[in-house]
């Protein structure tokens, strides 16, 4: 059984910022995926650094316009998006002008953490899955790429698992080598509030949320875990493993066979063949 819709939700994509393992995975494995025949979309944050004159990003009004509450503020969506012409690619950005705008990457111009990276994350993958909705797309594979990504697990399983976009769709996280050292902040935990989902599924982590502790949250919900080097990932392909979920190692944006085999095996787990 195939996955044949594949939704990309990627940290970062070339040629929007510089190049990288995680950029080039971004880039190179959406555009491959198509050509195998396979329907995709794809997503990723509207970073300041990102020239929307040169990279032709332009607003979608009717996708745009809705308030998503962190902490109990509100938090205008912006949905922008830019073709790659020579992929005959779409790619959808999410915008906020509190947590994008001006800004940087995970971190500002002089190598600093933003403080509120987790809320930044928090914005993305609700940002995400809220636009999703509105496409009246169903996605059967959700690959989520770098830590900006690590918290769509979570609201797929525990606050989206009753909409039709999402119901049946299974989740697979990857890794990369990028790393953040600070943690999430003691208010985490109030703001991934959302429907069922509350500070409750933190429980076991610190209050603060390490880095470590956000990609094992992120496996916890994930029906599929991904890493560029299992040796150096030991920790977490043996914490996925402990949890029953498969683990594809040693891959990178050349191994479009090896990820399109894994999305129809995790795609496949506990589903009746199709006549």
């Amino acid at each position: 059984m195939k996955a044949k819709k594949i939704l990309f939700v990627t940290q970062e994509m070339t040629p929007y910022v510089p190049a990288s393992e995680l950029a080039a995975l971004g880039r190179d494995l959406p555009e491959e995926i198509q050509n195998k025949g396979r329907e995709i979309r794809t997503f990723m944050p509207k970073w300041g650094n990102i020239n929307e004159r040169r990279n032709q990003l332009h607003e979608v009004i009717r996708l745009s316009g809705m308030n998503l509450i962190i902490d109990d503020t509100d938090h205008p969506l912006i949905i922008k998006v830019a073709s790659i012409q020579s992929a005959h690619m779409q790619v959808y950005f999410i915008d906020n002008d509190d947590y994008f705008l001006k800004r940087q990457m995970g971190t500002d111009e002089d190598g600093n953490e933003y403080a509120d990276n987790g809320e930044r994350a928090i914005f993305y993958a609700r940002g995400v899955l809220e636009t999703v909705k509105k496409l009246r797309w169903v996605p059967d594979i959700i690959h989520c790429e770098g830590w900006m990504s690590a918290l769509v697990p979570l609201f797929v399983k525990m606050a989206y698992q009753d909409e039709p976009s999402f119901c049946d769709s299974k989740v697979i996280y990857s890794m990369s080598h990028e790393k953040l050292e600070q943690p999430m902040g003691t208010n985490f935990g109030d703001c991934i509030a959302f429907r069922d989902v509350d500070s409750s599924v933190l429980e076991g982590f610190s209050p603060e949320m390490t880095f470590s502790e956000l990609n094992k949250l992120a496996i916890n919900y994930s029906d599929g875990l991904t890493v560029p080097d299992t040796s150096a990932f030991q920790e977490f392909v043996a914490y996925a493993s402990g949890k029953d979920i498969p683990v594809l190692g040693d891959v990178d944006a050349t191994s479009v066979d090896a990820f399109a085999d894994f999305y129809d095996k995790v795609w496949s787990t506990g589903k009746k063949e199709e006549e």
